[in-house]
């Protein structure tokens, strides 16, 4: 994920192409207990078989940014589900902080050396505010093919002023990590040390769109893959923007991917408003810089607060 940079917009073929109003929807707040009736073998399946059905007949529907509603919902964050409740045991707080319908700009620390934070974040704002939510991902995601296009399938799109402002102004909720790379590919000696913000291209777009910022701050992705080195030559040679070395990568192959276990807490702030600003005050340099510094200062003081509240990284599973 990274600072608002250059446009540009996808679109999708076969399948049709409706308004992001319409495809945004309200989501479901979550599967059904698989214990109980809605949860059963047989019904699970029928749902599985409808599914396949309308996806091999082109019955379902995306955006003109490529987002897959029924995909998203029905596939995609089942399959990461079990990490959001039973590997990471994330708890959420203030989800009463973000808009039940309307507008609002989501600014998260990002860290964690992979952006599983990016994904945790999406579950939670999707099981417990009922929103989905369009993160503005780095142009390197999007020139990696698979994880491209599945990018666009769950409602992600390149981090580009231009799609920001029309998904706010269309009332959707976005979500950006302002410290792009440099906070997700952080040594873990610096965890939960917020780095630099960028130009304050997020809070642009806010002003434009008179919509609040909510401040949102991430523990628990610090632990998952300690950085304690990195093969920056190789990375370089590769185009990526590092390599990491962490207590168990590359030592165990494959293995050493698996993240580490740790107890996450995911904390919605009180909104930043910009609806009292004109939409020509996101010209001022000073009117963003100090607004992104006020966003920047209330992640950290979140952050601070949440490390004591959470006490261990890695407690025992009960």
């Amino acid at each position: 994920m990274s600072e608002i940079s250059a446009s540009e917009t996808p679109s999708e073929e076969g399948a049709r192409i409706i308004p992001i109003s319409a495809a945004r929807g309200t989501p479901p707040p979550g599967p059904s207990d698989a214990t109980g009736p809605a949860g059963s073998v047989d019904e699970r399946l029928a749902e599985l078989l409808a599914l396949l059905r309308r996806r091999i007949a082109g019955d379902y529907e995306v955006d003109e940014f490529g987002f897959d509603p029924e995909l998203n919902d029905k596939v995609l964050l089942e399959l990461i589900r079990p990490l959001y409740r039973h590997w990471f045991r994330v708890e959420t707080l203030g989800v009463d902080n973000v808009p039940a319908e309307t507008g609002a700009l989501v600014v998260a620390n990002h860290s964690g050396t992979l952006p599983v934070d990016a994904l945790m974040m999406q579950v939670a704002l999707h099981d417990e505010a009922h929103r989905a939510v369009r993160l503005l991902g780095a142009d390197l995601v999007y020139q990696l093919p698979v994880l491209g296009h599945l990018s666009r399938k769950t409602g992600h799109t390149l981090a580009s002023r231009e799609d920001a402002d029309r998904l706010l102004r269309k009332g959707e909720l976005v979500g950006v990590f302002p410290e792009g790379f440099k906070g997700v590919g952080k040594p873990f000696s610096e965890r939960y040390k917020l780095q630099r913000f960028g130009r304050g291209g997020f809070v642009t777009s806010a002003v434009r769109a008179g919509t609040p910022i909510v401040p949102c701050a991430i523990v628990g992705a610090e632990e998952i893959y300690p950085k304690i080195g990195d093969f920056s030559t190789l990375a370089r040679l590769l185009g990526l923007p590092y390599l990491p070395i962490t207590p168990f990568f590359p030592w165990l192959g494959p293995l050493g991917l698996i993240p580490l276990p740790s107890k996450w807490l995911i904390e919605f702030g009180e909104p930043i408003r910009t609806d009292q600003f004109d939409p020509e005050d996101a010209d001022d340099p000073m009117l963003v810089f100090n607004l992104t510094d006020q966003v920047r200062e209330a992640i950290q003081q979140q952050l601070d607060a949440l490390r004591l509240r959470r006490g261990p990284a890695f407690p025992p599973f009960f």
